[in-house]
Formats: C-alpha cells, structure tokens, sequence
C-alpha cells in the first residue's frame, strides 16, 4: 500500500461528506454555529470510527461472526451500538458542554456534523481496498453508493440522538436522560435495519435499504423545519 492509494483513498471519501456537510448546514445558515467547533465535531466523528474498529472487532469474535458469509443479527445490533454510542459519546465530551451550544437546534447539528466525520473516515477505509488492486471504477462506485446510502444512514441515525436531545433540552435532567437513551436505541435500530437489508445475499432488500433512508431524510427535514420555526418565530428576520 502506498501513500498515492491512502490518499486517493482518503480525499474519495472525505469529500462527498463535506459535501453533504455544506448541504446540510445550510439549513441553519440564518445563525451559523462557529466554523472552528464544526471542524472540531468532524474531527470528533473521524475519531469515534478510530475507537469503534477494535470494539467491532472484538464484538465479531465474541459472536464468533469474522467474515462476511457468517455475519448474524447479534453482530449486526453489537455494531450499530458501537457506532451510535461512540457518536454521541465524542460529541457528548468534546461539544456539547461548550457555551456555543445554546439552542435546541445546535443539538441536532452537532450530532450531524460528527456523523458525517465518522462516514468520511469510514468510506476512506473501504477504499482503500479496491484501489489498492487497481479497481478504481469499483472503488468509486462504491464512493457512489455510500454518497446516497450509509452516508446518510449516519446522518439519519445521529440525527435521531440530536432531536430527541433538542426536543427535551428545556426538561428535567431525567426526562433529557431518558430522551438520550431513547434516541440511541433508535438510531442502533435505525442502523441495525439498513446493515441487515443492505448485506442481504441476494440482493434483494437493497431498494427497501435506500427506501428506509431517504424516508429518515424527510421526517429529518420536517422536523427541522420545525425547531427552525421555534427558534426564529419571534425574532425579526436577520436576528439570531
């Protein structure tokens, strides 16, 4: 392996997701969060995906699951929990204690904002394996797929843990405690369905996959459209 291939490898998959980075803060473009404490949440999520590859490790040999012809439900569930958990939890210890973090709006941003930097990390490493034996149009196909697909299943399922946290952020600390642990499982079940249908042997849940995504992308929309109205209803228009 060289550095020409980490490289490639490295730019194929940060790119489409400060792409949909740019997309998606453009949503909250009327009071930006600060560019500094973004980059520290993408960097956040690029960090969890360094603490969840030994833990998913682990967890496959533990169900004794390591290649792909005998993965199961256990690991499938064991992975989703790794990833949403160590999603919340960089975001949680390096962001969400910040002064910046004063709208209820801002939980849901972060916690995007650290998916997408997980997806970067994670779709360099699976490219790095087909461009490395030269399969380039495999490997940028599969850049392709994972642009539509679990791109936004991290979006999605994070998304999940930040409007649950937005949504109680004036309650209790019992409620907001609850609310966290609920929107976890949600986005573990969330994840967990997306891997079962997207590896299924045949091919044949793939289109329900894409279909459970996109479905995650509308209500998430809705449901920003509709903090965004409770942020700014009685504000003048150009106020923060």
């Amino acid at each position: 392996m060289n550095f020409t291939v980490i490289l490639f490898s490295f730019l194929a998959g940060i790119l489409p997701a400060i792409i949909w980075l740019l997309f998606l803060l453009r949503e909250d473009a009327r009071c930006p969060e600060p560019k500094q404490l973004i980059a520290l949440t993408f960097f956040a999520g690029m960090i969890a995906v360094v603490l969840a590859l030994p833990l998913e490790h682990f967890a496959c040999s533990y169900w004794n699951a390591c290649t792909g012809a005998t993965l199961n439900n256990r690991v499938l569930l064991s992975w989703a929990l790794i990833e949403e958990t160590l999603k919340y939890a960089v975001v949680a210890l390096m962001i969400l204690w910040r002064r910046a973090v004063d709208e209820s709006i801002d939980y849901v941003i972060y916690m995007i904002t650290a998916a997408l930097g997980f997806a970067a990390l994670e779709n360099a490493l699976f490219l790095i394996g087909p461009f490395s034996a030269g399969h380039f149009a495999d490997g940028f196909l599969t850049d392709n797929l994972r642009f539509v697909g679990s791109t936004l299943l991290h979006v999605v399922a994070s998304s999940a843990i930040g409007f649950t946290l937005a949504f109680s952020a004036t309650r209790s600390a019992a409620v907001r405690i609850g609310a966290a642990a609920g929107g976890l499982i949600l986005a573990a079940a969330l994840h967990t369905l997306f891997n079962f249908l997207i590896i299924s042997q045949d091919g044949s849940t793939t289109l329900a996959a894409f279909f459970t995504v996109w479905t995650g992308v509308l209500v998430f929309f809705v449901l920003f459209e509709v903090l965004k109205y409770y942020r700014y209803r009685n504000l003048p228009k150009n106020v923060c």
